[in-house]
């Protein structure tokens, strides 16, 4: 595993950073948190690998978009292995860690639940074809910040924008950004005129009953939406209700299925693009 590289001046901040537990808790709570934990959690059985693990995470949790664009990635990158032809953020363990889910749960409040690789990315733009990208339930918009980095259009809107409601996903934190990405609320996506020129994305679309999905792509389909890109766990999973499934089974093709989407090892999350038939 390569080391991480990192300035004089980077490891000096952080080494000051890590020297002062008072400053720590009070500028980066949830880094906090997390250096208290993982230490009494199983790892990966790698010591050197689960350290690396560490480093990557204080760097890019409290650096900001100073030290990069996609941290999330970057913190987790390492970490992901091949496993029964997908791509998993394991460690290189089939079964994970304790250690790696435990940060999986800060990272996806931090972040986002899916994980935005680059070539997951790159395949999204593919399919986007040059239209707009309208995320709804876009969370922080953090996905969508990705997608306007690689050149994207794209408006992102949410029920409870985490830097103007309360939301319960994805929390205020001091030390991490409110939202990655202007997030509308509903009202917002009202007034917008949406249609065959957009791409409607779904990431991680909330499950368990939960109409959203359903509800998204019915006002999208009426509103002559013709493309949709879904990231999330098939019917049944955590993700989407089945009247958005059945509705996708009922008028909708599956064009393409990203083959590189990297998942957290314990989640069945995937990528697809569907088109209206």
């Amino acid at each position: 595993m390569a080391e991480l590289a990192l300035t004089a001046d980077r490891r000096d901040e952080l080494a000051g950073l890590l020297g002062d537990e008072q400053r720590l808790r009070e500028e980066y709570p949830k880094v906090a948190e997390y250096l208290d934990t993982a230490p009494m959690l199983p790892g990966t059985g790698d010591d050197q690998a689960d350290a690396a693990f560490d480093l990557r995470f204080v760097h890019y949790m409290t650096g900001g978009r100073a030290v990069s664009a996609n941290p999330y990635w970057d913190i987790i990158a390492p970490s992901v292995f091949e496993h029964d032809g997908r791509r998993v953020v394991n460690g290189g363990r089939q079964t994970g860690s304790a250690r790696l889910g435990f940060a999986a749960t800060i990272l996806q409040e931090a972040f986002a639940y899916a994980v935005p690789s680059p070539e997951t990315i790159e395949w999204l733009a593919r399919f986007s074809a040059g239209k707009s990208v309208v995320e709804l339930g876009a969370g922080r918009g953090y996905w969508a910040e990705q997608l306007a980095n690689h050149g994207l259009t794209v408006d992102a809107y949410d029920s409870e924008p985490p830097d103007r409601a309360v939301n319960d996903s994805f929390g205020k934190a001091v030390g991490q950004e409110d939202v990655w990405h202007s997030v509308g609320d509903l009202g917002d996506y009202a007034a917008r005129s949406t249609g065959a020129a957009d791409v409607l994305l779904l990431v991680w679309p909330p499950g368990w009953g939960n109409s959203m999905a359903s509800e998204a792509l019915a006002n999208f389909e009426a509103a002559g939406g013709e493309r949709l890109l879904y990231i999330g766990e098939p019917k049944g999973g955590k993700t989407g209700d089945d009247a958005f499934f059945d509705a996708l089974a009922a008028g909708w093709k599956l064009e393409t299925v990203d083959e590189e989407f990297v998942s957290w090892w314990n989640l069945s999350d995937i990528a697809q693009g569907w088109v209206r038939r």
